[in-house]
């Protein structure tokens, strides 16, 4: 009888549904972190006729929400160890809601732009957890597209922004355009309650039951779940052995110096590819070669169209194809489409057909080749290039350099449009994009179709490799010395 009973039990699958709405609630802060972002390019039209702004207010109404990133990014690292992944989401949302009820409604200068640093602070805390949270769920075959969700959904939340814009500037609704990023928010804060936290966050916290039903949720009952608890576990005990804790001052030592300075450079031609030249400022170009207002938002309407369609095959072939490839050629597409916008300006064409033609199809070649490689596989390979005791930390810190780096040529881009001119701008970001492609080429390792704790032992060399240059001795040398 016990025999019959065995052989009647079915093994636990994982439901498709249960699996999707993790994806699904945990990348909808990429919605959050579009709207909020591309938003303000239209609302700031509006904003100028109700509240007075001089020009350096109007920089601040607009630079603050990337200045509350660089905070959000600078503390997820620490919160998101001491509180869990998903809790922080929960607060994420929260703080996106405060932030954005509180810009809709401010009746002042001074009050937008504390709201907007309050929203800020939530895409910046966002744009660290959604990540991590994501990469330490994903199973290792699908990792990269799961985790690119939250790219495709940043730019489905640009492209809203970018329609609500439009649909609401006959009326002048500049308060609805922002407080409408309220929907969203909610929808995160509500949805989140209800999903696991990371399993090897638990692992990290000794709540090795906890870890063990969050992956037979997520992977079923068929071994996997148990392999890759196994493998976390023996990742874990590994790190536990070391005489010195890893903290994020060991980024910058020579053991870790290396896979540091690669997660940086990462981050710095994601932004100095010129994407926030093209995301900020593409109806300024447009109306200085002769679009009308209305062609300008249109046409901007199609720009974040495009951004999002070319992020879909992106999620199917980062897994396929490869991080490294999408990257590669990716730069070599944007380096073409910034060399033809550069000469385009240069040559001293007039209005006309042929410039209009010739702008759009290099900004479109710009947009597409971005969206394909460089704006989701950052992203996905973040996470996948740290050690899990640091991962947060350092992830936190790379996420935050990113923001200042945006910061940097959203500030800059004006000041250098007006004294060079676009075309000597549009020539620096063909530079700067070659530069990427020589950098992925030499320096960036494949993390494709591995674990993190095969990337890990690969990029740090094995425990004894990665002790040079700190002078600690691996368990095996401690026990040798002791005998």
């Amino acid at each position: 009888m016990a025999t019959e009973a065995r052989t009647t039990v079915t093994p636990a699958r994982p439901s498709r549904l249960k699996n999707a709405l993790i994806w699904v609630f945990g990348a909808l802060g990429g919605i959050l972190w579009g709207y909020d972002t591309g938003v303000i390019s239209g609302a700031m039209l509006f904003i100028k006729k109700d509240i007075e702004l001089t020009p350096l207010l109007e920089g601040m109404v607009v630079s603050g929400l990337l200045v509350g990133a660089m905070l959000g990014a600078g503390i997820s690292g620490r919160l998101s160890d001491s509180w869990g992944r998903r809790r922080l989401i929960l607060a994420a949302s929260a703080v996106f809601i405060l932030g954005t009820l509180g810009a809709a409604l401010a009746p002042g200068a001074a009050t937008l732009i504390a709201f907007r640093f309050v929203i800020g602070v939530g895409v910046g805390i966002a744009s660290v957890v959604v990540p991590l949270y994501l990469t330490e769920l994903a199973p290792k075959h699908l990792r990269g597209g799961l985790t690119s969700l939250m790219q495709l959904l940043v730019t489905v939340g640009i492209f809203l922004a970018y329609v609500t814009d439009y649909l609401l500037a006959g009326a002048e609704a500049w308060r609805w355009m922002i407080g409408l990023g309220v929907v969203p928010a909610a929808i995160l804060a509500i949805g989140i309650v209800t999903q696991p936290e990371s399993p090897r966050w638990l692992v990290g916290k000794g709540r090795t039951t906890e870890a063990r039903r969050v992956l037979v949720r997520l992977r079923g009952e068929d071994g996997t779940a148990g392999a890759e608890l196994a493998e976390i576990e023996e990742t874990e005990r590994v790190e536990r052995e070391q005489t010195e804790t890893l903290t994020l001052r060991h980024l910058t030592a020579p053991r870790l110096r290396p896979v540091f300075i690669v997660g940086m450079l990462l981050v710095f031609f994601q932004n100095f590819v010129g994407i926030n030249t093209i995301i900020y400022y593409a109806p300024t170009l447009l109306t200085d070669i002769g679009f009308g207002s209305d062609g300008a938002i249109l046409a901007n309407v199609g720009i974040g169209l495009l951004n999002m369609l070319m992020t879909l095959p992106a999620m199917r072939l980062i897994d396929r194809k490869g991080r490294k490839p999408l990257l590669l050629y990716g730069a070599l597409g944007m380096c073409a489409a910034m060399l033809l916008l550069a000469v385009t300006n240069l040559s001293g064409l007039g209005y006309g057909a042929a410039l209009s033609v010739l702008t759009l199809f290099g900004i479109a070649l710009y947009i597409a080749s971005f969206a394909i490689s460089w704006g989701p596989v950052q992203w996905v390979m973040l996470p996948e290039l740290f050690p899990m005791r640091v991962r947060a930390a350092a992830v936190s810190l790379c996420v935050l350099f990113n923001w200042l780096f945006n910061m940097i040529v959203a500030l800059v881009f004006p000041s250098l449009l007006t004294a060079w001119g676009a075309g000597v701008n549009f020539l620096f970001f063909a530079v700067t994009t070659f530069a990427a492609f020589v950098f992925v080429r030499k320096l960036l390792p494949e993390t494709k179709g591995r674990s993190l704790e095969e990337i890990e032992r690969d990029l740090l060399g094995g425990r004894a490799e990665a002790r040079e240059g700190d002078g600690r001795p691996d368990s095996r040398e401690r026990a040798e010395a002791a005998r």
